[in-house]
């Protein structure tokens, strides 16, 4: 018995791994960035109020003066064939909008298919298509309109609509000046945030009004993506159960028999929560308490794949997987900590209600893990210990390769995004709150396209420079 501690703690220290991480390349850039001076952020306001009411009319009028009803019928004959064309204009106008389709809509279904080997066709012909119109319809094809993160989307089409001869000079002014104004307001908040840019971007994605703050967010999710990296690399079995434990019953005694690094971290974690807790309560936020309990739960949802990792567990199913990893994609959590946020606007019901994963909830969630999961499979599995991924477990449900295996994935990020329409149509829940969900997809999606450009920060170094550093 005198021999058994030592010998649990080494095996226990074996268990630690160690990872490398690509640092922000921002350092304390955005603590002294200023896109503006005061005021001239005070001039654009007061131009902006004049524009935003003549653009509200030109919108009323547009509206008033078009026929929406059956707009997809006009591309079908009588035998129900979709009609073919070559205007690349309208070919990508019909793509796009046919991406906000729900389960068993047909008509959209083939409309997607077609639109998409049409223009794949028009797009690989050298000269065919103007190139502005050929740079749309690459864009459209890598991701539908639908589906774009809106601010970053209305930097990239900001300086595309001001070329074209049909454009409307109000539309534009008011445009430039929207992104401008908002971008000196996020700006303020990084400096309250400095080297977490990456993670205001994220927030950004999901609630980007310049009117909501998004400091409390990303202060809260630093701790909650702490949580990923802790469970997988940074604790052994046995801390990261006391860990949890600490964290579930909020008791800061228990961090006594925790290393000191782990120790830190728990109690920073605790203080942190409490004083945004309370500063919250002081707002008047009916939502306040709720913020404690995002972080156990999840602290909870990471330390339950803790088994699966020691275990070398892959999951029989996808369906199986999910369960488990749906959670740790870490977009519920996004979604309430925006809705928290919003203080009053949504009631306790609804916030409670996206703690259940509802359909349009769990549609984001899968849109994050697998589109994570396919950009980041090979690299995280070069490490022994790491938890499986989906991908592993659609190589072993259906016995293919990695390429298979991906194709079949994408399928179901394709049938997530069906349940987010069709819920975000269905649900007689707040506005907000389905924006809010839908734009967690459109963010992960974003940020899980090409590369993993969470983890490496670099991939999106140029579009966060877009976004906070160069004006319109």
């Amino acid at each position: 018995m005198a021999t058994s501690g030592p010998v649990l703690l080494v095996s226990q220290a074996q268990q630690r791994k160690s990872r490398t991480y690509t640092p922000s390349p921002w350092g304390d850039f955005f603590l002294h960035h200023v896109p503006c001076t005061p005021s001239q952020l005070l001039s654009m306001k007061e131009r902006a109020k004049v524009k935003e009411q003549q653009v509200r009319q030109i919108i009323h009028e547009t509206i008033a003066s078009s026929d929406l009803l059956h707009v997809f019928e006009k591309f079908r004959d009588e035998s129900g064939a979709i009609v073919s064309g070559d205007d690349a204009s309208c070919l990508l106008m019909l793509h796009d909008a046919a991406h906000a389709r729900t389960h068993g809509e047909e008509i959209l279904d083939g409309i997607v298919a077609w639109s998409k080997s049409r223009l794949q066709s028009l797009v690989v012909q050298k000269n065919l298509l103007e190139p502005e119109l050929a740079e749309e319809v690459r864009c459209a094809l890598e991701t539908p309109r639908f589906r774009r993160v809106k601010r970053v989307e209305a930097r990239r089409y900001i300086p595309v609509y001001e070329k074209k001869s049909t454009r409307d000079e109000t539309i534009l002014e008011f445009a430039k000046l929207d992104y401008n104004i908002s971008q000196a307001i996020y700006c303020d908040e990084l400096k309250e945030l400095t080297i977490m840019v990456e993670l205001h971007f994220w927030m950004l994605g999901v609630i980007h009004d310049p009117y909501c703050s998004r400091i409390m967010i990303v202060k809260i999710f630093v701790f909650i993506s702490l949580f990923d990296d802790l469970m997988d690399n940074y604790s052994t079995t046995e801390e990261s159960n006391v860990f949890t434990a600490a964290m579930e019953r909020w008791d800061e005694q228990m961090a006594q028999q925790l290393p000191a690094g782990l120790k830190a971290l728990l109690v920073r974690i605790f203080n942190a929560t409490n004083k945004i807790e309370e500063e919250l309560k002081l707002q008047g936020n009916m939502h306040a308490e709720l913020i404690k309990k995002m972080v156990i739960n999840s602290a909870k949802f990471y330390h339950a794949e803790v088994k699966w990792r020691d275990e070398h567990f892959v999951p029989t199913s996808l369906e199986e997987h999910l369960q488990k990893s749906i959670p740790t994609s870490a977009c519920m959590q996004m979604a309430n900590l925006a809705l928290v946020s919003l203080g009053n606007v949504t009631t306790r019901e609804d916030v409670e209600w996206v703690f259940t994963f509802p359909k349009i909830i769990r549609g984001a969630c899968i849109v994050g893990r697998i589109a994570n999961d396919i950009v980041s499979h090979e690299r995280e599995q070069a490490s022994s210990d790491h938890v499986a991924s989906t991908v592993q477990t659609c190589m072993k449900q259906y016995n293919v390769t990695i390429k298979e295996a991906n194709e079949k994935l994408r399928a179901v990020i394709e049938e997530a995004w069906m349940d987010i329409v069709q819920d975000s149509l269905e649900q007689e829940r707040p506005r907000a709150l389905l924006d809010i969900a839908i734009n967690v997809a459109r963010v992960a999606d974003f940020m899980y396209k090409r590369e993993d450009a969470y983890t490496l920060s670099f991939v999106i170094k140029d579009i966060i420079a877009s976004m906070y550093i160069y004006s319109v």
